[in-house]
């Protein structure tokens, strides 16, 4: 097999997961709270060639040696933090950041941590009919409890959930005489924002083998001045239609050219192999 065909493989296998990264993200352009993903790309080994003496000339300017790559390959894909346009909803459960900064959320019983900009969360019953704020998954969101300890947020029975600007959450009762402090809702900072792996349900977690403590920090609103939070918004999507279409379209000439070289390079193989002395 030639260097030309093992060139156009590899780039039109890097090119095609570029693809289904910009499908998914304009599949999400309308999912709250989604990050667009960015990829990084890296040529693969590049030797250096040298021409024969015989190729020499007087009247050539250009040097005999030449460069000759092995197409390239998808290294790293990371989330675009960028922050998304935020929208009124009217509903109390809804709560979008302003800010750097990603929720926290329990994914399973031993304590597994995620991470999400999305806000839309809900009061979600557990076993014993407690009701806890949660994401659409059912995941609860984590926060600083009244004690200092870290827990889920739990809304008493005949009491509305009320969020301040700092992330503080209280209970106020119908008839608005009695209000509990519920804790304050745990927000984080990513530190290294390119080892944060997506998965499913819109949430990210920290890739295997890291320490999540150097990955994110805590951060509190009343503290850092760029961050506040918002009930009764949601954080839309930062993924923009018309510049992933226009990537897309790119990336789809890249991958046609990528074909035609590797179409040319089998035709040429074709007919030296039916050459006859």
């Amino acid at each position: 097999m030639n260097g030309s065909m093992i060139n156009a493989m590899v780039s039109m296998y890097g090119l095609q997961q570029k693809l289904d990264l910009l499908a998914d993200n304009i599949a999400n352009v309308n999912t709250a709270g989604y990050k667009r993903k960015e990829a990084s790309f890296e040529d693969l080994l590049t030797n250096m060639k040298q021409q024969q003496q015989a190729f020499e000339q007087p009247v050539r300017l250009t040097k005999l040696g030449f460069n000759q790559g092995w197409g390239s390959r998808m290294v790293l894909v990371q989330p675009d933090l960028s922050q998304g346009p935020v929208q009124k909803t009217e509903s109390i459960y809804d709560i979008a950041i302003e800010g750097n900064a990603l929720f926290e959320v329990q994914t399973d019983a031993t304590g597994t941590r995620a991470y999400t900009r999305s806000g839309s969360f809900q009061m979600a019953f557990d076993r014993n009919g407690t009701a806890v704020l949660a994401n659409p998954d059912g995941y609860p969101v984590i926060a600083t409890l009244p004690d200092g300890t870290e827990g889920r947020i739990e809304l008493p029975d005949g009491f509305e959930m009320r969020v301040d600007p700092e992330g503080r959450v209280s209970g106020v009762s119908r008839d608005g005489f009695e209000v509990r402090d519920l804790g304050r809702i745990k927000l984080v900072q990513p530190l290294k924002p390119g080892v944060l792996s997506p998965t499913a349900d819109n949430l990210f977690v920290v890739a295997q083998g890291l320490n999540a403590d150097e990955v994110v920090r805590t951060v509190v609103p009343s503290q850092d001045g760029g961050v506040k939070l918002l009930q009764g918004f949601l954080e839309q999507s930062n993924v923009t239609l018309s510049e992933e279409m226009s990537e897309l379209v790119m990336v789809q000439r890249a991958y046609q050219m990528s074909a035609r070289a590797l179409t040319s390079s089998d035709t040429m193989m074709g007919l030296a192999n039916n050459l006859r002395a």
